[in-house]
């Protein structure tokens, strides 16, 4: 199940909250008990093993820029 990052208004704190990606949107309540957070744009991390380096071939990385 998916995990969102939110920020809570009032304290300041941030928390992760795990609902369905349906649910993404929803309100959601800082540990603390406060109902003004925002929801926070993440990252994603992908883990698991090295990427293979890129050669060659598209702009920047076959020489096509200046």
């Amino acid at each position: 199940m998916p995990r969102y990052d939110f920020r809570c208004r009032a304290c300041g704190s941030t928390f992760e909250v795990s609902r369905s990606m349906s649910a993404s949107n929803d309100p959601a309540t800082c540990p603390e008990g406060h109902d003004d957070t925002v929801k926070l744009l993440s990252t994603v991390s992908m883990t698991g093993g090295a990427a293979a380096p890129q050669t060659g071939g598209g702009c920047c990385g076959g020489g096509c820029c200046s």
